[in-house]
């Protein structure tokens, strides 16, 4: 006897076409271009430039070239999969500049000016390639600050070239701005020390190959610093998952089961968290040049957007609603890249004071947020889709 379909089933039955791919993006709403093909630069309207040097202008625009042409068409497969372009680390690592202001050990020596233009540039396109290089390039400065002259020779030439992988643990579940306040330990034994804790939010940690991993003395009650190396017994990174912003970032936790690391790889100079909170005010400062970067991207899409998307038989540039928040828009970005310019000075000549750099990364990013929900606003329903980057940098 025949079976007989029920009502339900008739309701919610799917279509012919309901698992048919997607349109490509550029088929489905042609009368804009997608971040893949990434918009040229426009955001610098009073000649930023010209306060770089000859050397940094260069380097800002080879960077640029490499991220528009090797990140830009793949980042919105990557994000949307949550996966970590590994192809393109090559072609960052060509460019040299994973090893930041450290001099030596094949590392470039750029000044902190130079280093600031690089994240940006490289925030610009996606961030969380741009977080992928400060996570890696925190760990490097540590080594270089802190570390050994053999510590220096084993681990900094090879991460400078991006054929190893580095990743800084401090933060806790229990202690993110209270690092002081960790709580996974080291003890000394025999040849080495023993680690037992839980670290949280370690970007890089579940593919790196050296991790830095501080934790407190049980001797002494101070903070030191230990290298240890990918696939050690006791050391487990996992992913951690449902994450909407930096999806191509791999944030970690990691847990240390009793993982022996031998003396020589304990970090000789690295005896309270006073040491370690150098690192940090440096680390700061390139923070804090991420969403001047990210709002540089924004700004950018949405200037070419406004520009092709057309309704009411004008561009949406013509409208001066949407032209008085591009201009905010426009206005933030070069009050951002100045202030983060001045930390980068200050930084250099020695006299940036921990306050100025805490300010600077606050100010910074609260402009950057107000730009980005601006930029989401002027792209309507693209606004939310990743193709037009609005979104990535709006969770970022």
């Amino acid at each position: 006897m025949a079976q007989t379909r029920s009502d339900d089933e008739n309701k919610y039955s799917k279509s012919l076409y309901f698992n048919y791919p997607a349109l490509d993006v550029s088929l489905a709403f042609p009368q804009a271009t997608p971040a893949s093909i990434f918009p040229p630069c426009t955001s610098d309207y009073y000649q930023f430039a010209n306060l770089l040097t000859p050397e940094e202008q260069a380097l800002r625009l080879k960077v640029r070239e490499c991220v528009e042409r090797d990140v830009a068409p793949i980042m919105t497969k990557y994000w949307e999969k949550a996966e970590f372009p590994f192809p393109v680390v090559p072609k960052l690592g060509a460019l040299n500049i994973a090893g930041g202001t450290i001099k030596g050990y094949g590392c470039p020596g750029l000044s902190i000016t130079a280093n600031a233009i690089v994240t940006a540039e490289l925030a610009r396109v996606d961030a969380s390639c741009s977080s992928f290089i400060l996570f890696h390039r925190s760990t490097m400065l540590t080594i270089s600050m802190y570390g050994s002259e053999v510590q220096k020779q084993k681990y900094l030439p090879s991460l400078a070239k991006l054929d190893t992988i580095a990743c800084m643990g401090i933060t806790e579940p229990g202690y993110g701005s209270d690092a002081n306040g960790l709580r996974t330990t080291a003890t000394k034994v025999e040849g080495g020390w023993v680690l037992e804790g839980q670290k949280r939010w370690l970007g890089n940690s579940t593919f790196a190959d050296v991790l830095l991993i501080t934790a407190k003395n049980k001797n002494t009650s101070q903070i030191n610093c230990f290298i240890i190396k990918k696939n050690a017994p006791g050391l487990q990174a996992t992913k951690i998952e449902n994450n909407i912003g930096l999806r191509m970032m791999q944030n970690g936790d990691v847990l240390l089961q009793k993982v022996f690391v031998p003396d020589e790889d304990r970090l000789p100079g690295v005896n309270s968290f006073q040491d370690i909170s150098k690192v940090l005010g440096l680390s700061r400062v390139m923070a804090a040049w991420q969403p001047i970067g990210i709002t540089m991207g924004v700004y950018d899409m949405c200037h070419r957007y406004l520009q092709e998307r057309k309704q009411f038989g004008a561009p949406l540039a013509a409208f001066q609603i949407n032209q008085q928040k591009l201009v905010q828009m426009l206005a933030n970005v070069q009050a951002m890249f100045l202030m983060g310019w001045r930390l980068c000075k200050l930084c250099e000549s020695g006299k940036m004071t921990p306050g100025q750099a805490s300010l600077g990364k606050s100010w910074i990013t609260l402009r950057g947020r107000e730009t980005v929900a601006l930029g989401r606003e002027l792209l309507g329903g693209n606004g939310i889709l990743s193709d037009f980057l609005v979104a990535k940098a709006g969770v970022a």
